[in-house]
């Protein structure tokens, strides 16, 4: 399958490559015979050493890759181990103390696609195992030292959003030594919490943490605050975003007064900034019932948790409702969160919201104890379907909550509560099937019955399209991974801080803030932002200016028409931008001249690699099923 021109990459000896295969503790070693692994490899062409570890990422592990680098003079390093997710860089930079080329490695997966994926396979997940090696000899056989593309760097950031997140990222971007540019569609900062009134767990007034944060921005030079403010345009790529802003903005309610109409434009105007990085901070908007869903709308003694808090932060000498002392009052979980398909109505997009918004049950618990703290006589119900007391501290509230009285009423997801008005114009009634007393149905009279309702992202579709943001199947914004890349998205310098990406308590969205402001901080201390070589490369030469490529490509500005001749014609020919490259290869698989490659993943190396698959091994020869 290799085209008859083409050389394998390596001294005039051939390459010598290093083959390093991990019993990952057992994870591979208990399905994937690895001593028969290195039997078979040590005798592919070009294999200088073959060795076998427990844990080949350990200390030791790695500098026996560097060591056997210097003293055996290997140009090819192959590390077959678990994903490259977690240990590509961890190799890589091993590499790299041996004195090789970082890139004139491969990374095979043993562990979640071969033992994790055959662990009733012995025999077949070893002899895999061996084809997967050979396809990452194969393809290093045709690889070139790669060196890291460099960009220059606009150090500035732009922090989108100015509730608690955008302004601790925007003070500790400061705090760095590093300029900030802090939109905020509203005419204040501080966002919800500045609304609230004791947070939990610590019972700090909301008002008060949300001054102190903005403090801490309005009195730092370097970050420069526009209130009524929103983002119209962006173009660029990580360390060079250039970006428009439009200011005296404020956007015309929707039909549901959510916010997402046009803006209005009396007295706008807008301004120009090139910056290396982008937070989003947009944060999280209350679900909103409908007209009917448990009484709202329809009863004026059915609030929701945030109208709620807002009366509670008001002292009184009892607890009234419209003019109305309260006696009764009950508290429902997931109004607007952990929604089942076919039981509660779909929202506007068709779906449901089936996730958990996480601190309903802490908010409903602090404001329950806190009515029975306050007002003694008042009857305090909770109706759950389970209680997620999941935070340091937060289970408190639950034993407290207990302990002073409060009557717990379970439901089950698929049984829901249903609420009533009271017979002759009196109370609430609220009928539910009780799981705490064996599916006994219990009606609760009410005085004043509240939603705990959950969280859903705020509307910002315009920001989404503008700077192609993945969006989650929760329609909050989708990090790469919420382990190894939790605040990062797909789009390189665009960070996430907070409930935009999915509901958090305050503690949780200012350490999330805090951690998108050091990734900013980490590209932006830099003159030169460092990305990986893996993108398109154009041959000038081969190319025919068909344009085919340019419709294929995603990424706008990613390739770049420039004027060219083939055969004495004029033509367009294209030239990648590497800063706004992907790698995706689109516009390779539609070149009919082969003009353009992948750097570290050419047409021959893939022709390499499934050479290396199909080729004969002995003693792990392909059946005749599957060599068809």
């Amino acid at each position: 399958m290799i085209k008859a021109d083409s050389q394998p990459r390596s001294g005039a000896e051939g390459p010598r490559i290093g083959v390093y295969v991990c019993r990952c503790g057992g994870n591979i070693s208990d399905v994937v015979d690895v001593d028969a692994v290195i039997a078979a490899v040590k005798g592919m062409a070009g294999v200088i050493t073959a060795k076998i570890d427990t844990f080949m990422c350990s200390d030791p592990g790695q500098a026996m890759i560097a060591e056997d680098i210097r003293n055996q003079a290997l140009d090819r390093i192959v590390v077959a181990s678990c994903s490259p997710f977690l240990h590509e860089l961890t190799f890589r930079t091993a590499v790299q103390r041996g004195g090789l080329n970082p890139y004139l490695y491969e990374h095979v997966n043993l562990r979640e696609q071969d033992s994790w994926a055959h662990p009733h396979d012995p025999a077949g997940a070893t002899a895999k195992a061996v084809r997967l090696i050979a396809a990452a000899i194969g393809k290093l056989r045709y690889a070139e030292p790669l060196e890291r593309i460099r960009i220059s760097n606009h150090r500035q950031a732009l922090v989108i959003g100015g509730g608690i997140a955008g302004l601790k990222a925007a003070a500790e971007l400061a705090g760095k030594g590093i300029p900030v540019l802090l939109l905020e569609q509203s005419e204040k900062l501080g966002g919800w919490v500045a609304k609230l009134g004791k947070t939990f767990p610590r019972e700090i007034e909301g008002a008060a943490l949300v001054k102190e944060l903005v403090a801490e921005v309005e009195g730092n030079p370097l970050v420069r605050i526009f209130t009524r403010a929103r983002l119209v345009a962006a173009s660029g790529f990580i360390g060079n975003f250039d970006v428009r802003i439009a200011l005296n903005s404020l956007p015309a309610s929707g039909p549901n007064g959510d916010g997402t109409g046009s803006a209005s434009t009396a007295g706008e105007k807008q301004i120009s900034a090139s910056v290396g990085a982008i937070i989003i901070a947009t944060g999280f908007e209350p679900y909103a019932p409908a007209k009917g869903e448990y009484g709202f709308g329809e009863h004026a003694a059915v609030v929701t948790l945030p109208e709620f808090v807002r009366q509670m932060a008001h002292p009184a000498g009892e607890l009234r409702w419209n003019g109305k002392p309260v006696r009764n009052v009950g508290f429902l979980h997931c109004v607007g969160s952990r929604q089942i398909e076919g039981v509660h109505p779909p929202q506007s997009d068709g779906k449901v919201n089936d996730y958990c918004s996480r601190t309903c049950c802490t908010a409903i618990l602090q404001q329950a104890l806190a009515v029975k703290q306050r007002f003694p006589r008042v009857n305090v119900f909770d109706f759950h379907q389970d209680i997620r007391t999941y935070g340091r501290g937060h289970e408190d509230y639950y034993t407290r909550s207990s302990a002073a009285g409060i009557v717990f009423l379970r439901f089950h997801g698929d049984e829901l509560p249903v609420v009533e008005a009271g017979r002759n114009g009196g109370p609430l009634t609220v009928r539910v099937k009780d799981w705490l007393t064996f599916g006994e149905e219990v009606d609760v009279p009410l005085d004043l019955l509240v939603l705990g309702t959950g969280m859903v992202p705020h509307p910002i579709r315009d920001l989404i399209d503008l700077l192609k943001l993945p969006v989650g199947a929760d329609r909050f914004l989708q990090e790469v991974h919420p382990k190894l890349r939790p605040v990062e998205v797909a789009v390189n310098g665009v960070l996430l801080a907070g409930t935009a990406q999915a509901p958090m308590n305050i503690e949780e969205t200012l350490s999330a803030a805090s951690a998108a402001a050091s990734k900013a901080a980490i590209l932006l201390t830099r003159e030169m932002v460092e990305l990986d070589p893996f993108v398109a490369e154009v041959n000038a030469a081969e190319c025919i200016g068909c344009e085919r490529c340019f419709p294929e490509c995603a990424y706008t500005g990613a390739l770049i028409a420039e004027p060219g001749e083939f055969n004495g014609a004029p033509v367009q020919k294209a030239r990648v931008n590497p800063g706004l490259c992907v790698g995706c290869g689109a516009c390779v698989a539609v070149c009919p001249t082969r003009a353009i490659d992948l750097k570290g993943w050419t047409l021959e190396q893939f022709d390499a690699m499934v050479d290396g698959l199909v080729a004969t091994v002995p003693g792990h020869e392909l059946s005749a099923e599957e060599a068809n």
